[in-house]
């Protein structure tokens, strides 16, 4: 297995870990805002860049993406060097002007020593950081029913012509992914609204709970061999009964 050296600790990795994981696993913070287990990696933030060099380059070192850089035996990693810590401080200016007014940028910004962006800060503040997880969480499930538009000052996410997407069966998994709480969405137990689509909930015959859409039930109905029954019950009803089946398991006469 590769072995390497992060931040002068001895670091040993499974062969084709990216250096983002090897230096988690490791206990070393890497800041990122892009990244998030369910989705490939993505590198767009750029914050999780990191100094990689080997003792016989004579101090030439590379800059480069950690959540998208393997692993490799013998090279050393800087986390913290003097220009990846400036990167991060233009990447982290940049992102306060576009969202000045966003708990999660404040906060990275000012463990970077800015406390306000020197550039003009967005007239119609946003909590979009452009993360694009929604995006990508939204393709993996293979619904891609919103993506980013537009390009420079003027790039968004949205529906296509910002009207209801026809292909958004209201999961909300891109409002849970969203790492700064930007999509919005209405939820009770009869209906659901995301991205002005309205959803008809599938209530759960035992307490009457709306858990799922239907549109969401119709799409997975058969899907790797789900029947469509699975999906009728909620979550919790479903545990008090396998709750209720492993206890009468257990007080069963031994040889039942």
């Amino acid at each position: 297995m590769p072995r390497l050296v992060i931040d002068g600790k001895t670091v040993v990795a499974k062969e084709g870990t990216f250096l983002l994981q090897a230096a988690r696993d490791a206990g070393i913070d890497i800041p990122t805002l892009c990244e998030h287990p369910a989705v490939e990696p993505y590198g767009g933030c750029r914050l999780c860049l990191v100094d990689v060099t080997r003792p016989e380059w004579d101090g030439w070192s590379k800059m480069v993406v950690s959540c998208l850089f393997p692993v490799e035996d013998g090279i050393l990693v800087s986390t913290r060097s003097e220009r990846v810590t400036q990167t991060r401080k233009v990447v982290l200016d940049l992102l306060l002007a576009r969202c000045p007014e966003t708990p999660l940028v404040q906060e990275l910004a000012a463990e970077h020593g800015i406390d306000r962006t020197s550039y003009v800060p967005n007239p119609e503040p946003t909590d979009c950081i452009l993360c694009g997880l929604c995006t990508r969480i939204c393709d993996r499930l293979g619904t891609s029913a919103i993506s980013s538009a537009n390009r420079g000052v003027g790039r968004e996410i949205a529906p296509p012509f910002h009207e209801a997407p026809p292909d958004c069966i209201g999961c909300l998994a891109c409002a849970e992914i969203c790492p700064t709480g930007f999509i919005q969405y209405q939820s009770g137990s009869a209906r659901r609204v995301i991205w002005n689509k309205e959803f008809k909930m599938l209530r759960c015959p035992t307490c009457g709970r709306g858990h799922i859409t239907e549109d969401q039930a119709r799409y997975y109905d058969g899907r790797n061999g789900v029947p469509a029954r699975y999906f009728e019950p909620c979550d919790a009803c479903k545990r008090k009964e396998q709750a209720a089946i492993a206890v009468s398991l257990m007080a069963a006469p031994e040889g039942r």
